[in-house]
């Protein structure tokens, strides 16, 4: 799946970043790119791709990745806005 391994990509850059600043701009990216991948799984689940078992195990551990992809990048914000870089 195209955008599970882009969201892998830039995750992978984020941990490269030069600095918090560019930490977090990678982040919030693999974030929408893993958003973007909600929107394939359901596209996909409801043109009859992905049988409903695939559909939930896909769906849940990509929204799982959200979960996590947005803590990060929340406390990312809140680190930042505090003056720690």
């Amino acid at each position: 799946m195209p955008c599970r391994r882009k969201v892998n990509e830039v995750n992978a850059e984020a941990t490269n970043a030069v600095s918090k600043t560019d930490y977090r701009a990678k982040s919030f990216i693999a974030l929408k790119e893993a958003r973007e991948s909600l929107y394939w799984i359901d596209l996909l689940h409801r043109n009859s791709y992905l049988n409903d078992t695939q559909y939930k195990s896909i769906y849940e551990d990509c929204e799982e990745l959200v979960k996590i992809l947005v803590a990060r990048c929340k406390k990312l914000d809140q680190e930042l806005s505090k003056g720690k870089e």
